[in-house]
């Protein structure tokens, strides 16, 4: 079963642009092989991480949204743990809150519709009141 995950790492704030294409390409390799699909990738730039992480104060952020299925990303964050520049990773499984997201954007339209006009009045005439 395909599924959307996201895939936030932080590689070491030196490290050449050529070598995270490297590394960006290379999971882009692997997505494909295992028969996923990459969305998307961002490459978010150095930002100042919240607590100091193998002696590194900053790092680059890289943002990958994957399709596939749970083995994918099993091999995905095994080569992740195995690289050296890459500090930090988190997976998260993004398909169950964009159908959320998706269901409450549906309601809001629904919502939204103006209602229905009224039947347009017969002249001015009022129907006779009852008691």
């Amino acid at each position: 079963m395909n599924r959307t995950y996201e895939l936030m790492f932080i590689v070491r704030p030196d490290m050449a642009e050529e070598d995270q294409d490297k590394l960006i390409s290379t999971l882009e390799t692997v997505v494909t092989t295992s028969g996923g699909q990459v969305k998307s990738v961002e490459k978010m730039g150095k930002r100042r991480l919240a607590y100091t992480v193998r002696r590194f104060h900053e790092g680059l952020y890289m943002l990958l949204t994957v399709e596939g299925g749970g083995g994918l990303i099993h091999e995905l964050e095994r080569r992740l743990r195995v690289t050296e520049p890459v500090i930090k990773f988190l997976t998260v499984r993004i398909d169950e809150e964009q159908k959320r997201l998706d269901k409450i954007k549906q309601l809001r339209e629904a919502r939204r519709k103006p209602a229905p006009a009224p039947a347009a009045e017969t002249g001015g005439e009022t129907a006779p009141a009852t008691a």
